[in-house]
């Protein structure tokens, strides 16, 4: 069974994932761990504790990852061993989806350098906080979810979007619902 990594930090948006990991673990039947820097508990967007179960320097020891997902937050400096471990990963081809904000870490890794995608934080955001911009802009695409091979990048207001993005990817419906539509209506009824 493969795992499922989500790397989580002060403030992130918790809200932009819970439908992915609920689907991932439920549906999908996929090993899920949450990622620190170390295990210090984190606070939420939404004022919930997070506990890391798993820190990045253990991540880059594990050999089944078959997949690393980032949810928003605010702009932060990135630690050295993250962006090895997105190098690695990017390396291995396994599936980096970042949503809202949390693009700028895969940019900062340099893997949005050659690929297409999308996130919440604007030019003008980036200028009103007075930091570096860590986006190549010229490969970014003004949509709601951009999947580019086996990086997959949201906005923020899109989380059911990537969520579903996520899902195809992964199959985790294993061709049950191939009409995302169906099963989007399927998911909501249940």
């Amino acid at each position: 069974m493969g795992k499922i990594i989500c790397f989580i930090s002060e403030d992130f948006a918790d809200f932009e994932i819970t439908l992915a990991f609920h689907k991932i673990k439920n549906i999908g039947k996929k090993e899920i761990f949450s990622m620190g820097y170390n295990y210090e508990s984190v606070i939420s967007e939404s004022g919930l504790y997070y506990k890391p179960n798993l820190t990045v320097n253990e991540a880059m020891e594990l050999e089944d990852i078959e997949g690393l997902i980032i949810p928003g937050g605010p702009i932060r400096n990135q630690q050295k061993e993250l962006t090895e471990l997105i190098i690695k990963l990017d390396q291995e081809e396994k599936m980096l989806a970042a949503i809202c904000h949390g693009p700028q870490y895969l940019a900062r890794s340099g893997i949005l350098n050659r690929r297409n995608f999308t996130t919440s934080c604007s030019i003008e955001r980036i200028k009103e906080l007075d930091v570096e911009d860590p986006f190549p802009r010229e490969n970014f695409i003004d949509q709601r979810v951009v999947r580019d091979e086996h990086v997959i990048t949201a906005k923020g207001r899109a989380f059911v979007d990537f969520s579903f993005e996520i899902f195809d990817y992964l199959d985790i419906y294993q061709g049950e619902h191939r009409d995302k539509e169906q099963l989007f209506k399927d998911i909501m009824d249940r």
